[in-house]
């Protein structure tokens, strides 16, 4: 398994750049606004990102990520 992604942006664009994510036009806003984010996800959000990370088989976000 991958190491796990050091901050919010990476992931977010690990997701946005892979050809084969199942993202909707909801999850691509989401995760675009991720990418520029001038403060730190809520736990809601979080979530949200943890859970598209899964379902399209990319490593977690890591704990202390911001």
């Amino acid at each position: 398994m991958s190491a796990a992604f050091p901050t919010v942006r990476a992931a977010a664009l690990a997701l946005l750049n892979d050809p084969e994510a199942k993202l909707n036009w909801r999850n691509g806003s989401f995760l675009g606004q991720c990418c520029c984010a001038d403060r730190p996800l809520s736990m809601k959000q979080r979530d949200w990102l943890a859970l598209l990370l899964e379902r399209n088989g990319h490593p977690p976000l890591a704990g202390d990520a911001k």
